[in-house]
């Protein structure tokens, strides 16, 4: 006996809960992920993580388009990426769910958008609250008044037990222990158990059904029997063996080599499994840690080393491990069909063995390779900024320092003791137009701090070095301020004594000193180090750069003008037969430096426009690559998809025989391999797009790794699909059914498969059973128990050729087998190793021998074995 539920979620509104927190998150978000994928996949779709591929709502509207049939009904989507976007999408999903007449409490379009699990997968729920379940109810309102009147029937016996419905009634336990009871009263010791302590109650239950019964755990007696009342569906279960055929000792002992050879062959399978299952797991394991690693590289080669280390793993080591992960997956699906053909119990991996531990460590492997890449990029971006900053820093230091190198000692002079007046009033002008020049270097004093502490901020490897010069630059700085103010106030003690000046020499200085700054700040500029990554930003510098190029016309008369002055002044000092001193008195700026600069200047111009120029080159090439790398991105990803839809086609098409199919099959598993250039080329491709250090590519949707995980994906596919044929052809040569009768049983589950789903549901399956001569209505609850077990719902192809096979073939039995070792024992209760070792082969023979138990029985002899428990032990049936 079996009972099948539907869980009851505690997002439910009607069922009231004050347990804390953790206890309102729902069981198994897998569960719900899968039942998710069973809609979506008629839309050609899946989601991977529930609570982060719901966010934009497109695929929770697709959703509700499949399992509510009405398309029409809901509004079209919108396809922006930005957040209101999502939230819009959301919020029309959610108002098709309330216009089902579906409460939502406590469930904001923002919460799902936000990725808040708990209110994701609440939502879910009520989705098959409303679109699964209520429907569930209402077609089998007949048959859950059957199965009450069975259960009452079955516990009337029973003291303190009343079933009266399939939610109160069962709080207790004691209904479960006693349909137990029932049926197998040596499970449970009944009297024993109190009507005031359920949990043991439940605990007893569940773990007797799931021990001896084969009755998976379904509820948690610690929370209890959810408020709401349980789809159930009890299903007998009966076995019957066939009689032995023939009682002559040769036919016996082929029947035992036939055993014995398949059980020899499954065992070796299982230890080829459980060390390949290793292999990879310790591979996996070694691997993670690497690639979580983090460890900063001081230049820009190192991290580049580390980068090309990491493809050459994606290159090298990866692909040869993807293939062992496909392998071991194949041969657990063949082991497991070998064992549920010969009547053996399912392969069970050792503890931490299972595909599905091998998945989750794959999982946790792509993961880490994520993150590794990811940072590598990152690394390189930083060590990139910080090598300009770098540069950028020792240019202006240099130039500031070339800049105050003599200052201090012109500031500390006295001179103005000994001066005449003209020459104190011409130091005092020369000072003002030398604070002039002071505060115009103010600002590149800010920037050389200014980048000091970027530099620290991104963790430069030399920081001590920058910040030790640029602690002396701002020292020096403040130095020559209070030096500076400490002059002014010498001169001006005698600034009263000062009668005339030399106005065009001033005015010489006040015009000469900004000028000969602007030419500095030019070459600066000019020099400066530029770092670009699109066509756009090196044509914004090219644009700059013509502005400022513009601008020197103007600047060459400035210059002029300047000269002139000079030239003036010296004309009229000539004109009167002054005297002039070599150099101005106001400004160390002279016509020569002024000359010089300019001349630096014009030569630095054209040396910028060939740099910029290159850097241009430099990015159509970039561009280039971008779109190279697009055009076969686009090509690959939609031949991708239209082969994993023909795969999908052919799986579920019936063209020809099984091995018409299987070759089909290994046709396109060809033509994939010989595709495998196409995505080869295009891996060079990235590879040159990553050494060019670009990062973005608005050419193309696809990225390399998501060609990678389509391309692995349909590798596993193809090699899944095919094991599957195999699989069918295995079954149809050792069940002896013909191509005529496969042909048939495939017709006849396709013509039912209404949405080329795969699967039968129970009313489809019931139609396909009438259609293959059986009584649907009397027969169709005892075959739904053998094809459904689990209670899923559904029946598989795989599952429905199990049955046939079964109703139409002879298979060994456990009770075949003893009659067999019974004729070569002559007709005794055991068999001693001088039989076996005359009736069987050498190997075979040696086998049972050292397999065999010692005869336990009144009636043995000396070295008698147990023949009986060995036959049942091949099949599962004891626990030798």
């Amino acid at each position: 006996w079996g009972i099948l539920r539907v869980p009851i979620s505690p997002f439910s509104p009607q069922i009231p809960d004050s347990r804390p927190g953790p206890a309102l998150i729902p069981p198994f978000p897998q569960t719900f992920t899968a039942w998710c994928n069973s809609h979506l996949r008629k839309a050609g779709t899946q989601i991977e993580n529930i609570d982060e591929d719901f966010r934009d709502g497109l695929k929770l509207m697709l959703l509700l388009e499949v399992i509510s049939g009405q398309a029409s009904r809901l509004p079209k989507p919108e396809r922006g990426k930005m957040r209101v976007h999502k939230i819009n999408n959301v919020n029309k999903a959610l108002d098709f769910i309330a216009s089902k007449g579906v409460k939502l409490v406590s469930i904001g379009a923002e919460e799902i958008v936000d990725g808040n699990a708990k209110m994701t997968l609440g939502m879910i729920w009520t989705i098959i609250l409303r679109f699964a379940i209520q429907d569930i109810s209402v077609e089998e309102t007949s048959a859950k008044e059957g199965l009450l009147l069975w259960c009452q029937r079955k516990t009337a016996p029973y003291k303190n037990v009343n079933v009266q419905n399939f939610h109160i009634s069962w709080k207790d336990g004691l209904a479960f222990n006693a349909l137990i009871h029932r049926h197998r009263p040596e499970l449970i010791e009944y009297d024993k158990l109190r009507k005031d302590d359920p949990v043991t109650n439940l605990n007893n239950a569940f773990e007797v059904a799931e021990k001896y019964l084969d009755i998976p755990k379904m509820l948690d007696a610690l929370t209890g029997i959810p408020s709401e009342e349980l789809g159930v569906s009890p299903a007998p279960v009966s076995h019957s063996h066939s009689r032995s055929r023939s009682p002559q000792a040769e036919t016996a002992a082929n029947r035992i080599c036939k055993v014995l050879a398949v059980n020899q062959e499954n065992e070796q399978l299982m230890e080829d499994y459980e060390r390949l299952a290793s292999d990879l797991l310790a591979w996996i394991q070694r691997t993670i840690p690497w690639l979580e690693s983090r460890d900063p590289q001081k230049t820009i080669p190192a991290m580049q080393q580390k980068l090309e280390d990491f493809r050459e793993y994606r290159r090298v080591h990866k692909p040869p491990k993807v293939q062992e992960k496909c392998q071991l997956e194949i041969n657990f699906n063949t082991l497991q069909t070998k064992l549920r053909l010969s009547g053996r119990p399912a392969f069970m991996p050792s503890e931490g063995r299972m595909v599905s531990d091998i998945g989750a460590g794959w999982q946790r492997l792509e993961q880490a390779e994520k993150g590794h890449e990811e940072w590598l990029l990152t690394e390189l971006r930083r060590l990139e900024r910080l090598d300009h900053l770098a540069e950028k820093f020792r240019q202006k230091a240099s130039i500031h320092e070339g800049w105050t190198e003599g200052k201090e000692v012109a500031l500390r002079d006295r001179d103005s003791g000994t001066a005449s007046l003209a020459q104190v009033r011409a130091l005092l002008r020369k000072h003002e137009a030398f604070e002039s020049d002071l505060a115009a270097h103010q600002d590149r004093v800010e920037q050389i701090a200014a980048i000091a502490q970027e530099l620290n901020e991104l963790d430069y490897y030399d920081s001590p070095s920058v910040n030790a010069r640029c602690q002396k630059i701002c020292d020096q700085w403040d130095l020559l301020g209070s030096l500076t103010h400490s002059r002014r106030e010498a001169l001006e003690k005698t600034e009263k004594q000062l009668e005339t000046i030399d106005e065009l020499h001033l005015e010489y200085a006040k015009r000469a000193a900004p000028f000969n700054n602007w030419m500095e700040s030019a070459m600066e500029d000019l020099q400066d180090m530029f770092i670009v990554h699109t066509i756009e930003e090196i044509q914004g510098l090219i644009a700059a750069h013509d502005q400022f190029k513009s601008t020197l016309p103007d600047a060459d008369k400035e210059r002029e003008a300047i000269l002139r002055i000079q030239q003036e002044a010296q004309r009229i000092a000539d004109l009167h037969g002054i005297q002039l001193p070599g150099n101005n008195p106001y400004t160390s700026v002279t016509p020569q430096i002024i000359n010089s600069k300019w001349e630096r200047v014009q030569q630095l111009v054209p040396k910028r426009d060939q740099a910029l120029q290159e850097e241009q080159n430099r990015q159509n090439s970039n561009e280039h690559l971008r779109r190279q790398f697009g055009s076969q991105a686009n090509r690959v990803g939609p031949w991708i998809q239209t082969k994993m839809e023909e795969i999908g086609r052919i799986s579920i098409e019936m063209n020809g025989t099984l091995e018409d199919q299987l070759n089909h099959l290994k046709e396109y598993e060809q033509n994939i391999v010989e595709y495998k250039p196409n995505l080869e080329l295009l891996e060079q491709q990235h590879q040159l797009v990553q050494e060019a250090l670009i990062f973005d590519n608005q050419h193309s949707n696809y990225t390399m790794e998501h060609l990678r995980v389509g391309w692995e994906q349909l590798l596993t596919t193809i090699a899944r699909t095919i094991n599957e044929v195999e699989n069918q052809i295995l079954t149809r040569d050792a069940k002896g059914i013909s191509q005529e009768q496969m042909q048939e049983f495939r017709a006849s589950f396709n013509h039912f498969d209404k949405d080329h789903g795969g699967a039968l549901g129970p009313e489809e399956f019931k139609a396909c059973l009438i259609s293959l001569g059986y009584d649907g209505d009397a027969e169709f609850q005892r075959i739904m128990a053998v094809v459904d077990p689990n209670g899923s719902g559904t029946v598989t192809f795989q599952a429905f050729i199990d049955f046939m096979s079964r109703e139409t073939t002879d298979t060994d039995t456990a009770e075949q087998v003893i009659n067999s070792f019974r004729v070569l024992a002559g007709d005794k209760n055991y068999i001693t190793a001088a039989e076996l070792r005359r009736e069987l082969p050498a190997a075979q023979a040696e086998y049972c021998i050292a397999r065999m138990a010692p005869y336990p029985g009144p009636d043995g002899i000396p070295g008698a074995l147990d023949y009986k428990s060995f036959s049942t032990a091949l099949y599962g049936e004891s626990d030798l």
